[in-house]
């Protein structure tokens, strides 16, 4: 584990600002499994960013979930009163300005509707990924909140 050096994961630091590290591994973290290997935590520690699309609105829809959780799109659905679509990875790109397997849960691109699993209310701390594939930061699950200005939900299915 190492600073933040890649451009994306320095953007995310530089939104952080210096009360969050944004750590680099050698090992990938884009998966849940992956991030928690790295990290050395249980995989419901991990705080994984899913971002959904709006059908109708076209709006950015965030997940935050625990890493063990799967999502259910039918709940995140009746949460934000309209139908949802998976995103792909352009949408996924534009709205948040990163790729799949770094999407961080804040300074996206376009401010996306936040919803927050519950189930990441049960840790003292989490980790959420930071800008690349590799890279992460510790967090509490209140700071998550605060932070991405997010609803705390319901979504595991």
């Amino acid at each position: 584990m190492k600073p933040a050096s890649a451009p994306s994961a320095l953007k995310v630091q530089a939104v952080l600002g210096d009360r969050y590290a944004v750590m680099e591994f050698d090992a990938g973290t884009r998966t849940a499994a992956d991030a928690a290997a790295a990290i050395g935590c249980e995989v419901a520690e991990i705080a994984k960013s899913l971002l959904l699309r709006a059908k109708d609105t076209g709006r950015p829809v965030l997940v935050v979930a625990s890493g063990v959780n799967r999502v259910d799109e039918k709940k995140v659905a009746a949460l934000i009163g309209e139908k949802i679509a998976r995103a792909d990875a352009d949408f996924v790109r534009e709205s948040t300005g990163f790729a799949i397997g770094g999407v961080p849960p804040i300074g996206h691109a376009v401010a996306p509707l936040t919803l927050i699993d519950e189930d990441l209310l049960a840790f003292a701390t989490i980790w959420a990924a930071a800008g690349t594939p590799n890279a992460v930061f510790k967090l509490t699950p209140a700071e998550l909140v605060e932070l991405t200005g997010g609803r705390v939900a319901g979504v595991k299915a």
